[in-house]
């Protein structure tokens, strides 16, 4: 049996639907703020994804890509939502691209903020597994607020010493998962875990929009190598902003979001 994943709604089912799916550590109420200025023209759904939330002690494959999936299809199933428009950040991006490529019917438009195709090398992966088992084995044997200040800490979160307290209230925001539980999802989920997603790219059947912050080149050239490779999809470069746009440049990222909609 699928396990029912934690979600949220604003908005009328009646109106065009809206999927949003964060990070990891993060939660579906990351979104909160865009969905509640969405809500007036559009049915905005938000869900925790397994290990994350309150979506918790799944059964193991709950927690893997395809497991993933299946537990956020069934969430749109209840909801009588398809197909309908898909919006991920980072690990949630990656999950959406996914399950755009495996299940092209339920997707009506992609926007993905901070995302990637996955590693295209075996041994790229395998390097990545290795890393994220280290990590996990830090998240259950750690102390986790030294976890969180450590991962803030990455080249990939400089850009949030710009906005005061921005860091502090995600750390803060991030200990309310469970530690072991984001263990289970790093081990599954993580981009060593993700099978490449490259080389499907050029058959991407919707329209696409991949937006990274010019402040995290890293994404930049990712959003950029993906635009390539895709004659649906194009990159957005928002200045003045890193790798959590949506965090950093809400106004910025809400109106990328509305246009995207209202093409």
């Amino acid at each position: 049996m699928t396990e029912r994943l934690y979600v949220q709604t604003w908005g009328k089912p009646t109106q065009p639907a809206v999927l949003f799916l964060h990070g990891f550590m993060g939660k579906g109420r990351d979104w909160t703020t865009h969905c509640e200025r969405l809500a007036d023209t559009h049915f905005c759904i938000t869900v925790d994804l397994p290990g994350h939330g309150r979506s918790v002690k799944f059964s193991h494959k709950a927690y893997s890509m395809a497991g993933a999936t299946a537990a956020v299809l069934h969430v749109l199933d209840d909801l009588t939502v398809s197909p309908s428009a898909w919006v991920g950040y980072s690990m949630g991006g990656r999950l959406a691209l996914y399950m755009a490529l495996h299940y092209p019917s339920r997707c009506q438009q992609l926007l993905l903020e901070s995302a990637s195709a996955g590693l295209p090398m075996a041994a790229e992966r395998s390097l990545r597994c290795q890393h994220d088992e280290e990590r996990a084995r830090a998240l259950e044997q750690g102390d986790f607020s030294v976890f969180l200040e450590a991962w803030y800490q990455q080249p990939l979160f400089t850009s949030l010493d710009r906005i005061p307290d921005l860091r502090g209230q995600m750390i803060a925001a991030r200990l309310q998962n469970r530690p072991a539980e984001l263990a289970r999802s790093l081990r599954e989920m993580g981009t060593g875990k993700q099978p490449s997603l490259w080389e499907r790219l050029g058959g991407l059947r919707v329209s696409t929009c991949a937006v990274a912050g010019a402040l995290d080149q890293k994404y930049v050239d990712l959003a950029q190598r993906m635009e390539a490779a895709s004659p649906l999809l194009h990159a957005v470069v928002v200045p003045e902003a890193g790798h959590n746009v949506h965090a950093e440049r809400p106004d910025a990222f809400f109106s990328i979001l509305t246009n995207w909609l209202h093409p």
